[in-house]
């Protein structure tokens, strides 16, 4: 499985202050050091470090699924993270939400559940033996929050 992280294209442009997914520029605080962590270099944003908090929505287009909620990123340049690792960002809580997704960017019912942080990737692999699913959403099991793609390899 392969982690998916912000495309840097798009995370430059909200650094620069471009407007979020709700048309509002993103708003500029600095970080306590936990729980905020970065959805382009998939690490949490260090104590005393300027972050910016906005709306995001993961999907191209706007449709019944295409949930825009809070993130968090660095303020400035980081580089993007991903890959075949578990990222750190993903490891700080107990658990996570995981959803399967389409082709067509909706979910696949019964694909959805609370998955303890240490059995992620053995869920993941098995929401992909299902050939409906096209890529999985990572998210917060108590907010909600979008936190990383999932792609098969």
């Amino acid at each position: 499985m392969q982690y998916i992280a912000l495309p840097t294209e798009t995370v430059r442009t909200l650094q620069s202050g471009a407007p979020d997914a709700n048309g509002k520029v993103p708003e500029r605080h600095i970080s306590n050091g936990s729980a905020n962590p970065c959805r382009h270099c998939l690490r949490d944003i260090p104590k005393g470090a300027e972050m910016l908090i906005l709306s995001y929505r993961p999907f191209d287009d706007l449709h019944p699924y295409a949930e825009t909620g809070p993130i968090f990123l660095c303020a400035d340049a980081c580089a993007q993270g991903g890959g075949h690792q578990v990222p750190d960002i993903l490891q700080t809580s107990p658990d996570y939400l995981i959803k399967g997704y389409n082709a067509d960017d909706r979910i696949v019912y019964g694909t959805g559940a609370i998955v303890a942080a240490t059995h992620i990737e053995a869920h993941a692999a098995q929401v992909f033996t299902d050939p409906k699913v096209t890529y999985l959403h990572v998210r917060s099991a108590r907010n909600n929050c979008y936190q990383v793609r999932m792609d098969r390899d």
